[in-house]
């Protein structure tokens, strides 16, 4: 008797364990069930992947989506469907909400709000502050939790943990991975003095390389005492990227697709503020810096930072103009066209967008197309050119630094846990997002 399954996705080159092969596959019960040849296996739904690649599910390990309290730049739904419409079946989303998340109860409330209404599966971070110390050991391990941020430079929201006892505290406190945005708050505060009214390009003149790399290496150099594990987010300079290759034991690194594709010297003049972010884009020079810690495997995953603010809010004069952009909705093709350049591998797309975090961060049944595993997918079609426009972008916002940029290399469909969510540039499944969950725990 013919095998059956809930769906097949015929025909399509799979990215698995064993390499990238034409390859079918079979799900069952929201998992892959079955990898090879299913010519006379019939499926509930068959899915044509003639000519495109189905690869793990996208996991976007950094995005803000803003609720609670920021509701009129995104929301839980808005994001999680600029996440699907992107290729992204998964997110990890950031604790400076108002309230902020730092409590169970906070938590709780984001789960809640979360759950059958998102479009992906997701996971949130906890915020860590000087007055919640003793209650992260038990906020860390709480079901849908990604695990504890810390920022040490003030940034959008009101989070922030800028001296080393309450750091050392804090990072003693854990025993999962830490993700930390690290700037140095005191040399930001000394240097507020360099930004020029009205010119976003002082932007990284202000938050220099100095802030950063001296953020990081006080971040690394207190872990390793306290024997805690730590992830640098949104790395920019070449400065965190020689210091962090001498401890990869403890400390793993993001990029991200903004700092891997802008740079200061190209794009300031013409996108002001739009390029606005903390930290900043810097010269092309860093941007290179990024690529080879690409190549040589310093760099462990890419995150998105999605961080919407409205055109009007981005319109304002510097410093008043908010820092954040969209990013989410375009990780996957903006990334998929540096694989069409030849700047990486899509083997090593693969493993920085699905595998890395799942290996970083303790995920459980994701991050690879292996039986047992969540049918997560993100299908796409390598060789086709689309425009970027910001009437593709379904976030709040509804723009992208990336607007009339033309890219090899497109997200043509999304599936999470089975069932196929968005297809060709339109939703076509009702929101079942989850929590995600993690090894280890209960949920």
């Amino acid at each position: 008797m013919a095998e059956t399954f809930d769906l097949i996705l015929k025909g399509g080159v799979a990215a698995t364990p064993n390499g990238i092969a034409p390859a079918d596959i079979g799900v069952r019960g929201g998992r892959v069930a079955a990898i090879g040849d299913l010519a006379t296996a019939s499926g509930g739904e068959v899915i044509d992947c003639a000519g495109l690649h189905v690869l793990p599910g996208v996991v976007d390990s950094q995005v803000h989506f803003r609720e609670p309290g920021l509701e009129h730049k995104e929301d839980l739904e808005t994001g999680s469907r600029a996440a699907v419409m992107g290729g992204v079946t998964a997110v990890f989303e950031m604790p400076n909400t108002k309230p902020l998340t730092t409590s169970a109860e906070t938590f709780h409330d984001k789960i809640r709000r979360g759950t059958g209404r998102m479009h992906c599966d997701f996971a949130f971070w906890v915020g860590a502050t000087a007055g919640n110390i003793d209650d992260l050991p038990a906020l860390e391990r709480l079901p849908g939790a990604a695990g504890i941020k810390i920022f040490m430079g003030s940034s959008t929201g009101d989070l922030l943990v800028a001296d080393d006892p309450t750091l050392a505290r804090v990072l003693a406190a854990t025993r999962r991975r830490v993700a930390v945005h690290a700037e140095d708050e005191p040399r930001l505060e000394s240097r507020k003095s360099l930004r020029i009214p009205g010119d976003p390009r002082s932007h990284p003149v202000w938050r220099d390389e100095e802030a950063a790399l001296k953020a990081t290496t006080r971040l690394v150099t207190i872990a390793r005492e306290v024997s805690a594990l730590v992830h640098v987010l949104h790395i920019s300079t070449m400065q965190e990227l020689d210091f962090l290759a001498g401890h990869k034991d403890i400390a793993s690194c993001e990029a991200t697709p903004h700092h891997l594709t802008l740079a200061l010297d190209e794009d300031g003049e013409r996108l002001g503020s739009r390029m606005q972010m903390n930290p900043p884009v810097r010269d092309s020079s860093h941007r290179a810096a990024l690529w080879r810690a690409i190549g040589n495997g310093v760099v462990d995953v890419l995150g998105s930072d999605h961080a919407p603010h409205t055109l009007e809010e981005k319109a304002k004069a510097y410093p008043d103009s908010p820092s954040g952009m969209t990013g989410v909705q375009t990780l996957v093709p903006i990334m998929l066209d540096h694989v069409a350049a030849g700047r990486l591998s899509l083997a090593r797309f693969v493993d920085l967008t699905s595998a890395g975090p799942a290996r970083l961060f303790g995920m459980a049944g994701k991050g690879r197309i292996a039986v047992g595993y969540d049918a997560d997918f993100t299908i796409v079609d390598l060789k086709r050119t689309e425009t970027i426009r910001n009437d593709w972008i379904t976030s709040r916002a509804q723009w992208t630094p990336y607007d009339g940029r033309a890219v090899t290399g497109w997200p043509v469909g999304t599936i999470v846990r089975g069932t196929r969510v968005m297809w060709e540039a339109k939703l076509v499944a009702p929101s079942t997002g989850a929590p995600v969950r993690f090894h280890g725990m209960r949920g």
